[in-house]
């Protein structure tokens, strides 16, 4: 399963304005941390009002940061 994420679309948006969460499975990135990265990729785009290249998805340094500081991941890891 995929996400496609995109900021105010319009019919000439193109591929470089969409963010992409794809490999949504147990054998690829779990629901728990594609929830994450969904739910971090919205609230940024919210805040900054742009989505695709424009706007990087650091929710992984996010999950490792949580993890070193104690905190645990999505899913019970």
């Amino acid at each position: 399963m995929g996400a496609y994420l995109t900021w105010q679309p319009r019919p000439q948006t193109t591929d470089a304005d969409r963010n992409c969460i794809s490999n949504i499975r147990p054998e690829g990135i779990g629901y728990a941390d594609a929830a994450f990265k969904l739910v971090h990729l919205l609230r940024a785009m919210r805040v900054r009002g742009l989505s695709g290249v424009a706007l990087k998805d650091d929710s992984d340094r996010r999950l490792l940061v949580g993890s070193l500081i104690g905190g645990s991941l999505p899913g019970g890891s």
